[in-house]
């Protein structure tokens, strides 16, 4: 069956497809959510329900938050698209429109889903604290959305930029580091790094649709510069090594993104730059280009609910006593291997609000439909395949 549905998408699939491009963005929201469910806890310490992670107490783990922080590819793609997708579309506005529409439209039903079940947990004995640490969680994941909104509506403006115009939102990231950090000045200016820290990969995307992909000297340049950058500034600059938040710490890489996470997310698009090819011939098996197709059919779907996969399963076992890998404290090693033993119930779960949730992602539910592009490019503009 798997493979007949493969093959079916494989004939469906246009020649001229980039299919690197489906599979950097696959693997982006495959390590986020890896991300989270490897390093976010939740412990009852003190009577109180509250977030940890494993690398607070175990920052030797910090390498695993070089692996699974991949947001800027996501990035990458989506500047790709976007200055591809804008380039054939008939206007601005109605183009515009069809991209903020797929990103908006599983949000409403995700706040509904969570507006219904927590008066239930706060019957259930949940105390409000605790309910609000649970809600921030399942939030969390908006701020991507409206970030990535923004630079989507920005896109006129990145497809005017030189090759180089990636520049430009570093040099702005690295002022406004500068003067909150260096300077003392005020925290809130980190804010304005949520939106200048994530057009780097986003205007490389852009550069990328416009002028074509850089040459392999270029991408190994970007690659080492950045990974050179990133390493000065943890060694040198007192910049936290874990490229994720870590709670309790005084500073996040990521929320908001600072210069090291930039320079981070370069060394990452250097490497997706690098990688490309491969990911695009690896994509040429029929059952492997299926799974990712799937996964790009609602991508936001699985970002927006990963997250309350994870909440749910623990929420739910919680009468159970405190099981080793999801209510216990993240500050042992052993508390690793048993959480890797949950990620079944994690991802079944997901499966389920998937099956569930799926079809608000699309502007045609039903058995079939065609597939878009996470970012909303639609079949006319990228020749994704139709489904059977």
């Amino acid at each position: 069956m798997a493979s007949a549905l493969a093959a079916r998408i494989e004939a469906a699939t246009p020649a001229g497809r980039d299919r690197e491009i489906d599979g950097l963005r696959a693997i982006a929201i495959a390590g986020v959510v890896l991300g989270h469910w490897l390093v976010t806890g939740l412990t009852n310490a003190g009577g109180t329900l509250s977030a940890a992670s494993p690398l607070r107490e175990m920052p030797w783990l910090a390498p695993l938050s070089w692996v699974l922080q991949t947001l800027a590819p996501f990035f990458l793609v989506g500047g790709y698209t976007a200055a591809l997708g804008l380039g054939r579309a008939g206007t601005y506005r109605a183009w515009l429109g069809r991209r903020l529409a797929r990103l908006a439209r599983p949000v409403p039903v995700l706040l509904c889903f969570w507006a219904l079940l927590a008066p239930v947990l706060w019957l259930a004995g949940l105390d409000l604290p605790d309910l609000r640490t649970i809600i921030r969680l399942v939030v969390s994941p908006l701020w991507f959305l409206c970030a990535f909104a923004a630079l989507t509506a920005l896109t006129p403006l990145f497809r005017r930029l030189p090759p180089w115009g990636a520049v430009i939102p570093l040099c702005a990231v690295a002022a406004v580091d500068l003067w909150r950090l260096a300077l003392d000045g005020p925290a809130w200016l980190g804010l304005l790094n949520v939106l200048t820290g994530w057009a780097v990969p986003f205007a490389l995307g852009a550069a990328w649709a416009r002028h074509g992909a850089p040459s392999r000297r270029a991408s190994l340049g970007l690659l080492t510069g950045g990974t050179a950058a990133t390493a000065a500034l943890v060694a040198f600059a007192g910049y936290p090594a874990s490229m994720v938040g870590v709670p309790g710490e005084t500073l996040s890489n990521l929320n908001p993104p600072t210069l090291a996470a930039v320079a981070f997310g370069v060394a990452q698009t250097g490497l997706a730059l690098l990688l490309k090819d491969r990911v695009a011939a690896l994509l040429r098996a029929p059952l492997a280009w299926a799974a990712v197709v799937l996964v790009n059919l609602s991508a936001m779907t699985v970002f927006l609910w990963h997250q309350s996969a994870l909440l749910l399963v623990t929420t739910a076992t919680f009468g159970l006593g405190p099981l080793p890998g999801l209510h216990t404290a993240p500050d042992a090693p052993a508390w690793i291997p048993a959480r890797l033993c949950w990620l079944p119930a994690f991802a079944l779960t997901l499966w389920a609000l998937w099956a569930l949730f799926a079809r608000f992602e699309s502007a045609r539910p039903g058995r079939s439909g065609a597939p878009r592009d996470a970012d909303g490019t639609g079949p006319a503009e990228t020749g994704n395949p139709r489904l059977p």
